[in-house]
């Protein structure tokens, strides 16, 4: 497969780039610095807000994975970031209209979102970003997150196959397993969803979830969590 990751440079985009590169596909991993080398991918400049070089990176795809997250130099991330995201999916989109299909000419550009945790769900319509205790200092991201998943949730053009991947609340580097477990809106615990104990991933088991997302395409247009 040929996968373009933006925000490749990061600590998860990293992550996936590399996992995309051990199974031996062909990645293009972008980043607005252009970043260090990754061995064995190509590194290219681009920025996710600019819908034409989305478009022109994701020519001929088979799948586009972004790790972009919210700015955090402490201004209101919100309406930036769903700027990045509305650009990305009209790029992504105008891309695959003009990638002919393997059948029926230009097909659904397949994009993989990685998201956040806080809009996951404690209880039904009941977003772990609103309970009490949730801490202050990532509200702002969070909730640029849950716009984002909305914008999402409300596209209709057929021409955009999106899959938004939420990881668990706690996520950071450590051991590549291969194992995970895969959840819907509702907050994985360690007894399963509505538990107390939220569960955790490490960042490089998630990037095997999002690297087998792209490669499986088993939930189009959907949100989905991952965690141990």
């Amino acid at each position: 497969m040929k996968i373009v990751v933006f925000g490749a440079t990061g600590m998860i985009g990293s992550r996936i780039t590399a996992e995309a590169v051990h199974r031996g596909h062909e990645v293009l991993a972008v980043s607005r610095s252009g970043g260090a080398p990754v061995p064995g991918a190509v590194v290219t400049v681009g920025d996710a807000g600019d819908p034409e070089r989305v478009r022109e990176l994701a020519v001929d795809a088979d799948a586009v994975i972004s790790a972009v997250a919210p700015p955090r130099d402490g201004s209101d991330p919100g309406e930036v970031f769903l700027a990045v995201n509305v650009a990305l999916a009209e790029g992504v989109s105008a891309a695959a209209a003009t990638t002919p299909g393997p059948a029926t000419g230009a097909g659904a550009g397949r994009l993989v979102v990685v998201g956040g945790a806080g809009s996951l769900e404690v209880a039904p319509d009941r977003p772990l970003v609103e309970e009490e205790g949730f801490p202050e200092a990532y509200r702002p991201e969070a909730l640029a997150q849950q716009d984002v998943l909305w914008f999402y949730r409300d596209i209709d053009d057929p021409g955009l196959d999106w899959t938004y991947v939420s990881p668990a609340p706690e996520i950071a580097p450590g051991e590549r397993t291969g194992h995970y477990r895969i959840g819907g809106d509702g907050l994985l615990t360690a007894e399963g969803a509505g538990g107390s104990h939220a569960s955790g991933i490490s960042a490089e088991d998630f990037a095997v979830a999002v690297v087998d997302e792209a490669e499986l395409h088993r939930h189009p247009r959907t949100r989905i969590s991952v965690a141990y």
